[in-house]
């Protein structure tokens, strides 16, 4: 007997992608929440054309948005993604698999895949980029840090892997991937300056260590320009934490 599936999506000005999204769901969702964080661009008209049940509550931390966003699903399984995110055709294969014989799991992982000003992102630690979005929603709950959210079930042993890229379409531009580090790093800054050190060693150091290991241990360099371009700004954006880390510790 097939399972019915409620699809979670939180928002925020997110017209550029959201109609992507939810296009590639339509044939496994027996229903798609949106829950949208006050959007001043066309992301409720768009949603609304695709007959979603569109929910709106102010943003206050990611990890709080998407476990929010379960709680208004009326189903017990969930595939839970972010606005810029699609289904490749062997992933919804796959979940059209899961969903005739789910058997016992309590979740299941998938790799992600990411798009960067056009290029598809193979190495830079960017990819597998493994994700668990596809669970039973009595079985876990969004944690992490954020930005960093991340989905835990109770019994981790109790998952498999399926087959199939989640494919993320994340800077259209540099400039795009830039806004970001800034906006992140003012989020992590703060969730961790009572936490971490960051002497000036750290500051120095840490940045160096990224690159080497995003660019020349994880191949990013295989990745031609972009793949330069994307180790380039995770080394900057660790350099832009730390310093951040230390300015609100002093």
């Amino acid at each position: 007997m097939s399972v019915q599936l409620s699809v979670t999506i939180i928002t925020f000005n997110e017209e550029k992608n959201i109609e992507r999204c939810l296009k590639s769901v339509q044939s496994i969702a027996e229903e798609i929440v949106v829950l949208d964080s006050f959007s001043k661009d066309r992301t409720e008209a768009i949603c609304k054309e695709y007959n979603v049940r569109f929910e709106q509550h102010a943003f206050d931390g990611h990890i709080q948005q998407k476990n929010r966003a379960i709680q208004h699903c009326k189903h017990d399984y969930v595939l839970s993604l972010d606005a810029d995110e699609a289904l490749s055709e062997d992933l919804i294969q796959s979940i059209q698999n899961v969903k005739n014989n789910w058997g016992n799991s309590e979740g299941f992982y998938m790799n992600r895949l990411t798009n960067y000003c056009g290029k598809w992102i193979k190495h830079c630690g960017w990819y597998p980029d493994t994700k668990l979005r596809l669970f039973k929603k009595d079985c876990g709950k969004w944690t992490g840090t954020n930005p960093h959210d991340r989905y835990e079930v109770e019994n981790n042993n109790n998952t498999k892997k399926l087959k199939g890229d989640l494919l993320h379409y994340s800077y259209y531009t540099i400039k795009q991937h830039l806004d970001q580090v800034n906006y992140f790093t003012d989020i992590l800054a703060k969730e961790q300056y009572q936490t971490k050190s960051a002497g000036i060693l750290k500051i120095l150091v840490s940045p160096l260590i990224k690159f080497i290991k995003d660019y020349i241990i994880k191949l990013g360099f295989l990745d031609g320009y972009y793949g330069f371009v994307v180790c380039s700004i995770s080394s900057f954006a660790t350099f832009i934490k730390y310093a951040k880390i230390r300015q609100l510790q002093k």
